[in-house]
């Protein structure tokens, strides 16, 4: 049965209750005028090369600067995001892997996740509006999500580019493009940074150059996740122990420091540990073969850096660790049939014999 046709206003207020119907924890409308600062800020960091080797942000710039071209006819966004923040007497995971893996990425896919959610609100809409075009992203497609996130009310850039509200930047973002004229939400007018520079300060890598400009050839995450291949010397010291991503300039955010309070577990399901991940330790992961890789990890995030990507993250941060504890794993590993795999097994190696490493004390290349 059709909702019908209603006025801009009420149909946005109607498709944001709906978002949060669906599971989402935050909604917004955003306009789709281009995006003039921050197209403006892309193209700037496109020209400086801070986007290391991640080709596809440079294909075809324009579609991101002017968001309408997303969609035949699109006329606005429904924004939406899902907190992944620690709550309230959830424990943190313990063994020597898990700390040093982003939070996001600790449970299951937040694509497959929100995409879900996403696909059913959109059927939900197109059955309710007749006609009506969508179509859906989940950091996936060439769209400037924080940006248009902050279009949508649903918090501020801060200055590590993260989007943060007054309950922290530990949420994950997504968008329905839509051909429905919608009024948009407020934006937030509060700057929530202030004079803070923590997360510039915190960052080991000076990732953070300046106040919203990430550099992602000092990028933890970018090394740990998008990179392929061998990592250069420099980044290999770089990344200390992380295996895949990097939190530090999230966990220093004044704004994130709390927890959460109890809410539905449903989230925490999500976003929890499963018990065959938790399971594995640094020298587990770096002997897991392909048939328990493919188990353990088919709807985790952590997929992305392939099996491959991985096992070279973890040999690398047994050396950065320096602890001797480590070396028979390595050994085993330097055989590998992967040369990737072998290679950092090595240079680990050599690390543990020379003593030197700790995998929490980074080089400074604050140039």
């Amino acid at each position: 049965m059709s909702e019908g046709p209603a006025k801009p206003g009420s149909r946005a207020d109607l498709l944001v209750g709906w978002a949060l119907e669906a599971g989402f924890d935050r909604a917004g409308i955003a306009t789709l005028a281009p995006q003039a600062g921050t197209g403006s800020s892309f193209l700037r960091r496109l020209e400086r090369g801070l986007f290391a080797s991640m080709a596809w942000l440079g294909r075809r710039p324009n579609r991101r600067v002017v968001p309408a071209t997303l969609l035949d006819g699109a006329r606005s966004a429904l924004c939406v995001a899902l907190h992944y923040h620690p709550l309230e007497g959830e424990p943190e995971p313990a063994g020597d892997l898990w700390p040093r893996v982003a939070r996001y990425a600790r449970g299951d896919d937040y694509h497959d996740v929100m995409e879900r959610r996403l696909r059913r609100l959109s059927s939900r809409i197109r059955e309710a509006f007749p006609g009506a075009g969508t179509r859906l992203y989940v950091d996936t497609g060439p769209v400037l999500e924080r940006t248009l996130a902050a279009r949508a009310g649903l918090g501020a850039v801060a200055k590590n580019t993260q989007l943060l509200d007054r309950s922290g930047s530990w949420f994950l973002l997504g968008e329905l493009f839509l051909t429905l004229e919608l009024e948009p939400s407020e934006p937030l007018a509060e700057d929530l940074c202030g004079d803070c520079r923590r997360c510039l300060e915190a960052c080991p890598t000076g990732a953070l150059p300046e106040p919203y400009v990430l550099d992602a050839e000092r990028c933890i995450s970018y090394w740990t996740i998008e990179h392929r291949g061998e990592l250069p010397e420099r980044a290999r010291t770089m990344v200390g122990d992380w295996v895949f991503g990097c939190d530090i300039c999230q966990e220093v955010c004044p704004w994130n420091q709390h927890r959460a309070a109890p809410v539905e577990r449903q989230r925490a399901g999500i976003f929890g540990l499963p018990p065959d991940r938790a399971e594995l330790d640094l020298t587990a992961l770096l002997s897991i073969s392909e048939e328990g890789y493919r188990r353990r990890f088919r709807h985790s995030p952590m997929k992305r850096a392939g099996r491959s990507g991985l096992r070279r993250n973890v040999a690398v941060a047994m050396g950065n660790r320096a602890d001797q504890a480590y070396a028979a794993a390595l050994e085993r590993a330097r055989e590998s049939d992967d040369p990737v795999v072998g290679s950092h097994a090595e240079w680990s190696l050599d690390r543990l014999a020379e003593g030197s490493g700790g995998g929490r004390k980074l080089p400074e290349i604050r140039d």
